[in-house]
């Protein structure tokens, strides 16, 4: 039930982060499409203006939450780490491993949303918009390794294709940060890393349906009853042909997940257009002559022509 309700909460905690970003991101380019460049951070719009109020360092709240949940991730991973009774490979206790190695990928995010926060705080540690994108790519390519490893040594049949998807999630996050850290003005990338971000949460809550609650369990799979004690999330397929049934309907429901997160982008787009406005999209281009208007200049400078030559 505990790793449930992680899983819960990490899906929560992604979700709302990639759909914070995406909304953020398109009010950005609407407002000024010339001057866009992607960032790492948002401050709340409300907030940001407001630095007589007392309530001028809400703006950062959004980082303060970040933070609170990977330290609350961290801490779920290293007791995991600890757990007595594992659920062994051989006699190789193999969760110990991948829980320390994602405890460590969190620390690192931790560490980078600490020098966000201090950058945007004070001056200590002036913190560049490609930097961060560049580190992102590299922290999302390692969790990226970490999930494939993970998968490559589960006794789960249900966990190993979980974490697999997982896996590729992260490498796209990793694709997409790598691009913005190049053109930080491409705003199709900057709009996919909130999406993928958004894509991960959801995962994470089939994740935990699949592997926890038992009417989402494919049919043919069952939780393993051959530990001492049981371990959550503990599934296997006893035939080839069940295996490859819940292989399956997870693909298809991965796909029904993307198609929910184009959704929610094109949802939030058309909301923050009409929020902003459509003129703020289009405000800063100059307007195009019609045919009309340039025929009468075309005729007013020939009459000017003609007016400096009689005289």
């Amino acid at each position: 039930m505990a790793a449930l309700i992680y899983h819960i909460f990490s899906s929560s905690a992604l979700t709302s982060l990639g759909l914070y970003h995406i909304i953020s991101t398109t009010r950005n380019h609407l407002k000024s499409p010339r001057d866009y460049t992607a960032k790492p951070y948002h401050p709340f719009p409300s907030l940001s203006s407001a630095s007589a109020s007392p309530y001028h360092r809400l703006k950062h709240l959004q980082l303060y939450l970040l933070i609170l949940c990977l330290l609350i991730s961290f801490a779920h991973q290293l007791i995991v780490s600890t757990d007595s009774d594992p659920l062994l490979k051989g006699r190789t206790p193999v969760h110990r491993f991948t829980s320390l190695q994602s405890a460590a990928v969190i620390f690192l995010f931790l560490l980078l949303s600490l020098s966000i926060l201090l950058s945007e705080t004070t001056s200590l540690l002036p913190f560049p918009p490609d930097l961060f994108f560049g580190l992102a790519s590299a922290l999302f390519f390692l969790q990226y390794t970490v999930s494939s490893s993970a998968a490559s040594v589960q006794t789960s049949d249900l966990q190993a294709k979980c974490d697999s998807v997982s896996a590729r999630i992260s490498a796209l996050s990793s694709i997409l940060c790598l691009v913005l850290a190049c053109h930080p003005r491409l705003f199709v990338a900057d709009v996919g890393v909130g999406a993928s971000i958004c894509l991960q949460g959801l995962w994470a809550l089939q994740t935990g349906l699949s592997l926890y609650v038992d009417a989402f369990i494919p049919e043919g799979c069952h939780k393993l009853l051959d530990v001492v004690r049981g371990v959550e999330g503990s599934t296997k397929c006893d035939l080839d042909d069940s295996k490859l049934r819940a292989v399956a309907i997870l693909d298809l429901v991965f796909v029904i997940h993307v198609m929910f997160v184009v959704v929610i982008v094109m949802v939030s787009y058309a909301a923050v257009v009409k929020t902003v406005g459509i003129r703020a999209r289009f405000g800063s281009y100059e307007a195009l002559p019609t045919v009309a208007a340039a025929a009468a200049d075309s005729n007013h400078i020939q009459m000017k022509a003609l007016t400096g030559t009689q005289a």
